[in-house]
């Protein structure tokens, strides 16, 4: 599919819990060819002082619909208006934009970690992994139990709850989630079955100590990475990625990319 502009009708937008929402959107192109890690480009209408469109991976989606989930942080002006979007309420959508997830032809068990919102672009992955009888591993990171919204999504897909870590200890392991997959490496090699490829998304800090420690594990390992765009085509050069072979783009060029490439800031 290439890209395409086009109209997204919002079917509900619900608070999960503070400044975390959740927008289901109709918009059948996307619903039917988004592929996983993959992102749109959304509108937000009425807002004149802020033209530029908004980025947002696809939490979830529904074919047999024509829906799509976006899991959304009310953090800025566009965001925090996108939280008065009633169902019925019309936009505009670019997509499908951007560099899936690549996993590797003969993987045979993955290691997916999200901290708090990078979780969301990590469940269409999960969905496919698990259809595909692949072994996953799920861990989730956040700064509070609140805030851990993706969880019940997960395990419903995976059939058991991912392992968890808060900051504030209030649910699962306290601290960082890097801990967690310390020990998923080392229970992974004690059991013979080391994991073939990982992905990680979440708080630049996590993603590139995670993927520190499982590239010195010779573990495959892409992140996604989030930039300011503008444009979200390529055209503009608002979201450059420092890289091993250069700059490229996180819109066209990305959003994943291999761990080792980058060049963390």
């Amino acid at each position: 599919m290439g890209l395409e502009d086009m109209q997204a009708r919002v079917h509900a937008n619900k608070q999960l819990f503070e400044n975390l929402w959740l927008m289901e959107l109709e918009c059948p192109s996307v619903a039917a060819n988004i592929m996983p890690g993959q992102f749109v480009h959304l509108e937000v209408p009425d807002l004149q002082a802020n033209i530029l469109r908004r980025p947002f991976s696809i939490f979830d989606r529904d074919e047999d619909a024509g829906t799509v989930e976006v899991l959304y942080q009310a953090v800025g002006t566009g965001t925090r208006a996108m939280r008065t979007w009633e169902p019925g309420l019309v936009t505009r959508m670019i997509g499908c934009i951007g560099r899936p997830w690549e996993v590797p032809y003969d993987t045979e068990r993955a290691l997916l970690v999200g901290g708090g919102v990078g979780a969301a672009p990590l469940n269409l992955l999960c969905q496919e992994l698990m259809a595909s009888d692949v072994g996953v591993d799920v861990i989730l990171g956040a700064q509070t139990e609140g805030a851990l919204v993706c969880r019940a999504r997960y395990e419903r897909t995976c059939g058991r709850e991912p392992a968890c870590s808060t900051d504030d200890g209030t649910y699962g392991r306290e601290g960082f989630a890097t801990v967690l997959v310390e020990e998923a490496l080392a229970r992974a090699q004690a059991e013979g079955r080391p994991y073939d490829y990982a992905a990680v998304c979440g708080p630049e800090p996590l993603m590139r100590a995670a993927s520190q420690l499982l590239m010195e594990a010779g573990v495959r390992c892409q992140v996604s990475l989030e930039r300011r765009m503008a444009c979200g085509v390529g055209a503009c050069l608002s979201c450059v990625v420092d890289t091993a072979s250069g700059k490229k783009r996180a819109c066209v060029d990305g959003p994943i990319f291999d761990a080792e490439e980058v060049l963390w800031r």
